[in-house]
């Protein structure tokens, strides 16, 4: 069901000083800057700014799926329990979450965008 990790999106609900923080750790700019939502590619994965965030909650990763609807479905028949439904968030890209019985929040992603990043040798650029 899952392809692999996609994203971690962090509750920043004080998004210029987390945007600035993150830019400085990551030596790289965000390659999606809005009021609602920053993102940043770390080699070829997203890290996630959502001002509107709850910090109670924590980070939230999204795994990859073909199908955002096929696997929230499977997911609630596992025994998790709904958090947001599936949503596109523009370009083709759906998401939703899930309480696992644990209780953490869990994401799903398909997104049509996503290729794999080419793996790196050690010590090639920030973050290595």
């Amino acid at each position: 069901m899952f392809l692999g990790l996609r994203t971690v999106i962090y509750p920043a609900p004080d998004l210029a000083a987390s945007k600035a923080w993150f830019r400085a750790l990551l030596e790289l700019a965000p390659y999606f800057d809005e009021p609602y939502y920053v993102g940043f590619s770390v080699a070829g994965y997203e890290l996630a700014l959502d001002p509107n965030g709850d910090p109670a909650l924590g980070a939230v990763t999204y795994w990859g799926v073909p199908s955002a609807e096929a696997a929230y479905a499977r997911l609630l028949a596992a025994g998790a329990e709904p958090h947001t439904p599936v949503r596109e968030v523009g370009g083709g890209i759906r998401v939703a979450t899930v309480h696992e019985p644990g209780g953490t929040v869990l994401g799903v992603i398909e997104n049509p965008h996503f290729r794999l990043p080419r793996v790196a040798p050690a010590g090639d650029g920030p973050g290595r």
